[in-house]
């Protein structure tokens, strides 16, 4: 089903890790998605791997490949039966930009090619792949969880994804960068599979949407595409969760510049992005904090936009304060009528699956309504 009472339709998808609590089981999560009329689902590594512990009665190891594959292809039957797609699995981070010869970058392609294996069980052509966020810490165990897995605290209904203060080890070359990604579009190329590039608002070097579509076109690789995504849009260039305003407060900037800036931003995005570049839309508000949070990077290694991701992401139109309808709009306006992918994290967000996928459904309708109103 695609969203309806819209002069415009778009296949719809729902990120598996933004539904339920991490512990619920993937089968009963697919179930919510797809009672709700979702297409597809973005399969998260987590549930993926949580489904295989379950599966298999046995933990299973980030990097066991093996049994990752045998678990994501009863993921796939799963899928099939409820017919839903799985669009992408994600996220693929903290790949690009490492040294030559380091242990680190010896890791993330050994990491790619376990993840082109899953990609193939479960079925999907499509891997996204997050700007980079690295530790201060080189010691090679830190680094492996923050590459592979989050952190899952239940008790909030989240998922956390690890990123921290910028290493002095990483390079700051768009070039380099863009190389990076084009040795792993070339790996994916001979599996006809694709590469779905994003923006985190809180990356080391490529927080915005401009500056990642920079690198996927220095990459020049047909299968490098642009995951673009609401909450990072506005969260880089908009709004600040350490403000008391909410917005990006400059010295000498005034809240009316502030906003004219964001929308001659989003205007050069409809101009510039050709329309086949993006590959799908993430769709997430956010809460406006108050008190604002700390400007310091927390105990984890979060800097305070990647604590406001990882917990006060609703869904729109469900107290957030973000220019969600604005940012889905300039994103119509290249000519994109693609997916829209639901990614929320909301622990203030209560109810049983089935009641909550209805309404991402409902918000991702009115969104499409507003949108499409130009």
């Amino acid at each position: 089903m695609s969203a309806t009472d819209s002069p415009i339709k778009v296949p719809t998808c729902y990120a598996s890790c933004s539904i339920g609590s991490p512990t619920d089981p993937l089968p009963a999560k697919l179930d919510a998605i797809s009672a709700a009329g979702f297409d597809a689902i973005e399969l998260s590594f987590p549930d993926l791997q949580n489904f295989a512990n379950s599966y298999l009665k046995k933990e299973i190891a980030e990097d066991d490949y093996e049994n990752l594959c045998i678990a994501g292809t009863e993921v796939k039957e799963l899928c099939d039966e409820r017919q839903l797609k799985i669009l992408v699995l994600q996220p693929f981070s903290n790949f690009e930009g490492w040294p030559e010869g380091s242990p680190e970058r010896k890791d993330a392609f050994e990491r790619a090619e376990g993840w082109i294996r899953i990609m193939q069980a479960v079925g999907t052509d499509m891997l996204q792949v997050g700007s980079a966020i690295f530790l201060t810490s080189m010691d090679p165990a830190p680094l492996i969880i923050s590459f592979l897995y989050t952190l899952c605290n239940p008790s909030a209904n989240l998922l956390l994804q690890v990123g921290s203060s910028d290493s002095p080890s990483i390079t700051s070359s768009t070039e380099r960068l863009a190389s990076d990604l084009a040795a792993l579009a070339d790996l994916l190329a001979p599996h006809s599979f694709s590469l779905a590039y994003e923006n985190w608002c809180w990356a080391t070097h490529a927080p915005t949407w401009r500056s990642v579509y920079d690198i996927v076109r220095l990459a020049n690789r047909p299968n490098i595409g642009l995951c673009l995504d609401t909450f990072q849009t506005a969260g880089s260039e908009w709004a600040d969760p350490t403000t008391s305003s909410g917005l990006l407060e400059t010295p000498g900037v005034g809240i009316s510049q502030v906003e004219r800036n964001f929308k001659t931003s989003l205007e050069e995005m409809s101009k510039t992005i050709p329309s086949g570049m993006i590959y799908f839309l993430q769709i997430s508000d956010a809460y406006k904090m108050d008190p604002p949070m700390d400007k310091a990077v927390d105990e984890q290694g979060l800097r305070p936009r990647g604590r406001w991701s990882h917990d006060w992401r609703p869904l729109p139109f469900r107290g957030g304060y973000l220019p969600v309808v604005e940012v889905a709009r300039a994103v119509l306006k290249t000519g994109y009528q693609s997916w829209f992918s639901i990614e929320v994290f909301d622990g203030k967000e209560k109810g049983n699956m089935g009641e909550v996928a209805k309404m991402a459904m409902q918000a991702q309708e009115e969104l499409m309504r507003q949108a499409a109103n130009n």
